[in-house]
């Protein structure tokens, strides 16, 4: 594994997944993109548990592209473990989902999301999104080291 701006895309829709890695290595975004489907797996890699046990826990994500509507363990939970753990409480999460309710966009940014983006229905529109995500969150915005 890269040690230098891993991205970690929680995405349960296998369209969706691979929109969004697609337009982020067409816009020469080259760091490493680990993916989970599932909030229990979001979770186990980011508190290296069940398959992710012998990962280097040293190693967090530059930024988590979390949806919010997933299998096992949704992403307000996914969200609420990672500010409630203090390895993981300043890593940043974008919660990029399909859902436009008001209630949702709220209580994402009350559990400390750092931004909601709702993902586009145009292809072109989502290819462009996840470029400018992947352009601000991996190069441009500067995190706490540790």
């Amino acid at each position: 594994m890269n040690n230098d701006k891993v991205l970690l895309l929680v995405e349960d829709n296998p369209d969706d997944e691979a929109l969004t890695v697609r337009a982020l290595k067409k816009h020469n975004i080259a760091n490493e993109i680990i993916v989970a489907r599932d909030g229990e797996e979001a979770l186990d890699f980011l508190f290296a548990r069940g398959k992710f046990a012998d990962r280097n826990t040293d190693v967090l994500p530059q930024v988590v592209l979390l949806d919010l509507k997933l299998p096992k363990v949704d992403g307000l939970e996914v969200l609420q473990q990672i500010r409630n753990n203090t390895k993981t409480q300043r890593v940043p999460v974008v919660v990029l989902t399909s859902s436009n309710e008001e209630q949702d966009i709220v209580k994402s940014y009350d559990m400390g999301a750092n931004s909601y983006v709702r993902k586009p229905v145009d292809f072109e529109q989502f290819i462009e999104a996840a470029r400018q995500l992947g352009l601000y969150w991996l190069v441009l915005n500067e995190a706490p080291n540790g």
